[in-house]
């Protein structure tokens, strides 16, 4: 049997390197940038103010107090949009709205709190000093300042600066399209009734959701029946577009695994055996396309604790590289809250419930082996990485964990 380890390598190669695009700040999120994005403009563009309230000459009101106010008339209104420029003649105010530019020679915002929220004259009764509550144009970047690192993943914030920037394309690593295919006569949609001997199909949704987890642009097509020629049809529509093809099932030893019996003859794609549980088989290879294109496929076993830890071994890592993002499944250590024992020559993946108590991090075995026990599965939240050396492992006993 191959190990863990070899398969990983081989999966990652079926991979390419990153490759580079141009697109729409709104379809970048989850993508990381390939350059320096430096600032269009300065943000703000202009000084404006950081309160409602009253733009006046902070030295015009220097002797205002609660007892003493200064009453000053209001001479424009000033909402957040207005566009002409407008100035302050001594001895007046001008009502300004948070974010509208100042008029030229005020230097100060008195807060509409500190006042009588006067319309054609306004009673202040505090002073404040110069440039208080004002944002002053470049404060927050400065024009042709770097405002995103290379190799930044573009998240909600960046965004939020992209687009107050007014920049409305970015390159990015693209993101990988991938397909995830199950397949098996006995599978129904979830919500249509169940017949005996049917279940409902939760590898595709399970499948697609950790592709986008990932990072990738995943799509869940409807499963196929038991056919290879229905199976071979269905992937060579995929191919056209698809940059990495998974599926679930039909790889086993059985009577009926149309993915191995329809892929077994290709010299692209092999079908093996992994030393670990759950999860032992396992295929991997390029897909040959009508086309030509040479898809990458990964087909993993159909019972749903091996599909998803397989997928977390040998498909997120590789599929994270290809798009330029880092590993983001951390290992540490942890002691054991119980005894476990592991088969012997097969590298086993626990689920467990990572916690801490006052002596540091421990796990708690969750469940039985049994890879059909998708119950215990939603529960943890780590694996526990049993070498296949090892068959038993003490209470206590420190021993490695990757969180999920």
């Amino acid at each position: 049997m191959r190990s863990v380890s070899d398969h990983q390598a081989v999966v990652a190669a079926l991979f390419g390197d990153p490759v580079s695009e141009t697109v729409p700040v709104a379809a970048a999120l989850g993508a990381v940038t390939t350059t320096e994005i430096l600032a269009s403009s300065a943000l703000p563009g202009f000084d404006n103010s950081a309160m409602d309230g009253y733009a006046v000459r902070a030295g015009e009101i220097s002797s205002a107090t609660e007892q003493s106010p200064v009453t000053l008339p209001v001479a424009e209104d000033i909402p957040a949009g207005r566009t002409d420029r407008l100035a302050l003649t001594p001895g007046t105010a001008h009502r300004i709205m948070t974010g509208a530019p100042m008029p030229a020679d005020a230097d100060a915002v008195v807060p509409v709190e500190m006042t009588d929220g006067g319309v054609d004259q306004v009673t202040i009764r505090s002073s404040i000093p110069a440039g208080k509550h004002i944002r002053r144009a470049g404060s927050d970047i400065e024009a042709g300042r770097p405002a995103i690192a290379a190799g930044t993943r573009i998240g909600a914030p960046q965004v939020g600066l992209l687009a107050a920037l007014g920049i409305t394309e970015v390159a990015v690593l693209r993101r990988l399209r991938v397909v995830v295919l199950s397949t098996g006569s006995e599978l129904v949609t979830p919500g249509q009734p169940l017949h005996h001997g049917q279940i409902y199909e939760s590898n595709g949704p399970m499948l697609t959701a950790a592709a986008t987890e990932a990072g990738a642009e995943a799509t869940h097509l409807h499963y196929v029946t038991d056919d290879v020629d229905a199976f071979r049809t269905r992937l060579d529509e995929i191919s056209g577009w698809a940059d990495v093809i998974i599926t679930s099932g039909g790889v086993s030893a059985g009577a009926f695994e149309v993915v191995k019996d329809a892929l077994t003859d290709s010299d692209d794609i092999e079908f093996v055996k992994v030393a670990m549980q759950p999860g032992m088989p396992q295929g991997c290879g390029h897909y040959p396309g009508p086309d030509g294109r040479r898809v990458p496929i990964i087909t993993l076993p159909g019972n749903p604790v091996s599909s998803l830890v397989s997928f977390e071994m040998f498909i997120r890592p590789a599929l994270r590289a290809a798009m330029g993002l880092p590993e983001d499944r951390p290992i540490r250590m942890a002691r054991l809250s119980a005894d476990v024992v592991s088969p012997a020559g097969k590298r086993q993946f626990m689920r467990g419930v990572l916690r801490s108590d006052d002596t540091g991090a421990v796990v708690d075995p969750i469940g039985p082996p049994a890879s059909h026990h998708l119950r215990y599965l939603a529960q943890a939240n780590a694996l526990i990485d049993i070498p296949e050396d090892v068959d038993a492992v003490s209470e206590g006993t420190s021993v490695q964990v990757i969180e999920l």
